[in-house]
């Protein structure tokens, strides 16, 4: 069997999206010829934990681990976030807005911590991983980002080692909806992006979640990129309770930030249930996860707050159990330049759950193409308020008639164990 070296700061007990597309490829690697070998960090600041997913992780597994430094107690003194309390992914402030002191750390953390928090990792792990690469032969090499130091503690390794060596985009880097957040200097600008075309260059297999974010890096390096989405594990939706029409319940699974704010949503259910007495007496807003402060304000702002139930984190198994109950899912996408490329794990989540899939956002980015053949939802865009009106009254009737069962087209094709063997191929090639 050969043997694959996985670059990743995020492993359990890590929770949220981050950890979940190199877990489940860990799981079903050995199905397909690969023994996977876990590197990460002893002691990391991760955003939420979720011990749940820890059985997840395949028997006898061989994860090294080495001790990090993060700057994040300065960061949160200097924040003014207490101690104990977790910083947050992609610009989530759940208690107050941003003030001089975050706007000053995030200039910090783009123009002096490049690519990201965890750059002084880069060369300890390349030293600690030389040497145990000396004693320990592997076939290939992976590393996902964000975090992208990740992406340069492999690339420091080919350097080395001329292991062969494939990069896993699960986000952009230069491209994400948060890069113009970081304020950056065009000194900084341009390291971000020299670093960023070196790893594109330089590895052997550069992959990523979805076509548009696929030909976007193309355009930065000028070579094909492979695509392999996120996706589901059917192991994971076995047994879930069933729908029984008590609420008419819209549920949001992960964090929301302000670039997220459905605001369209809210302004359509504030006329809703003021006009229309099956609204103001069934409707139930779950929102799960991390939520930003500007999106309790516009709740607030639509008077709609009296129909919330927020909770700030779920382990995923319990998190899967509310939605499976839940009248319709929302999918609410970043109202950024990148957004086109957008598709979050959980859409794929959303599908294996089998309940009507509500999308705010472009109505011909690759998220609505999922949701479009899959048969499984509707995509209203933005600014699109007569179509939110008009869904939401749609949906009510099959709630009334008792049809919201949804009768969508198979999702097998991205089920964990199908897109891992896709992996599989393309590292057999890499290495052949």
């Amino acid at each position: 069997m050969k043997k694959v070296l996985i670059i990743t700061y995020y492993w359990p007990p890590s929770g949220g999206a981050g950890v979940q597309r190199w877990l489940k490829f860990a799981k079903y690697l050995r199905h397909f010829g690969w023994e996977p070998i876990i590197y990460t960090p002893l002691n990391p600041e991760y955003p939420s934990v979720d011990n749940s997913l820890e059985k997840d992780i395949p028997q006898n597994i061989t994860v090294l681990k080495n001790s990090i430094w993060e700057p994040y107690l300065l960061y949160k003194w200097f924040s003014g976030i207490k101690g104990n309390e977790r910083v947050q992914a992609g610009f989530i402030s759940e208690k107050k807005r941003p003030g001089l002191a975050q706007k000053i750390s995030a200039w910090v953390r783009g123009n002096l911590f490049i690519p990201d928090a965890r750059c002084f990792w880069i060369n300890p792990s390349v030293k600690f991983l030389t040497r145990w690469l000396n004693y320990n032969k592997v076939d290939a090499i992976v590393s996902t980002g964000p975090p992208h130091t990740m992406h340069l503690i492999a690339l420091g390794l080919k350097k080395k080692l001329g292991l062969p060596w494939l990069a896993d985009f699960r986000d952009p880097w230069t491209q994400i909806d948060f890069y113009p957040k970081l304020m950056l200097t065009p000194w900084a600008d341009q390291v971000h992006k020299k670093l960023e075309k070196e790893v594109l260059v330089s590895a052997n297999q550069v992959v990523t979640v979805s076509p548009t974010c696929a030909s976007d890096l193309t355009d930065i390096c000028k070579r094909a990129i492979s695509v392999i989405t996120n996706g589901y594990d059917s192991e994971d939706f076995k047994d879930l309770p069933v729908f029984s029409y008590d609420s008419f319940s819209i549920t949001h699974l992960g964090s929301l930030n302000s670039d997220r704010n459905p605001e369209l949503l809210w302004k359509a259910l504030a006329q809703l249930s003021s006009s229309d007495a099956f609204f103001s007496s069934n409707l139930s807003i779950q929102l799960i996860g991390k939520t930003d402060i500007s999106v309790i304000d516009s709740l607030e702002e639509y008077g709609v707050t009296k129909f919330l139930s927020k909770t700030d984190y779920l382990p995923h198994d319990v998190a899967l159990k509310k939605a499976s109950q839940s009248a319709l899912l929302l999918l609410a996408l970043n109202n950024t330049p990148n957004v086109m490329g957008i598709t979050t794990g959980k859409i794929f989540e959303y599908l294996a759950l089998q309940r009507p899939i509500l999308v705010v956002g472009p109505e011909n980015g690759d998220a609505a193409t999922i949701i479009d053949q899959s048969l499984c939802g509707k995509v209203v865009g933005f600014e699109n308020f007569d179509k939110m009106v008009q869904v939401l009254l749609e949906w009510k009737q099959d709630f009334l008639n008792r049809k919201m069962e949804l009768n969508s087209a198979s999702n097998d094709q991205y089920s964990r164990r199908h897109l891992t063997q896709q992996l599989a191929k393309i590292m057999d090639n890499m290495v052949c």
